[in-house]
């Protein structure tokens, strides 16, 4: 998926949010989204395995991600290594 185009990303979607995607590439590599507003909290978390995706979405409760491990994100601003 490195080098493929990936369909929907940079797209606004209903809630207006862009589109990212995380590949794990270990064991347990965790997502955490964090909230908008007056105080940043941790809302929503996954966990992934070697070589799961997750495809998300900044919406109107979701203003920032974090991601714990090994991982690939993908958004439409470009392509990001964890390990780099």
């Amino acid at each position: 998926m490195e080098n493929q185009q990936y369909a929907g990303v940079g797209e606004q979607g209903a809630s207006s949010g862009d589109y990212f995607v995380v590949k794990a590439k270990e064991q347990g590599v965790t997502v955490i989204g964090l909230t908008r507003g007056k105080d940043t909290r941790f809302h929503h978390t996954e966990k992934l395995d070697k070589g799961e995706v997750l495809i998300a979405q900044f919406t109107d409760h979701t203003s920032a991600v974090k991601v714990r491990g090994k991982a690939i994100v993908y958004t439409k601003h470009g392509i990001i290594d964890t390990e780099e």
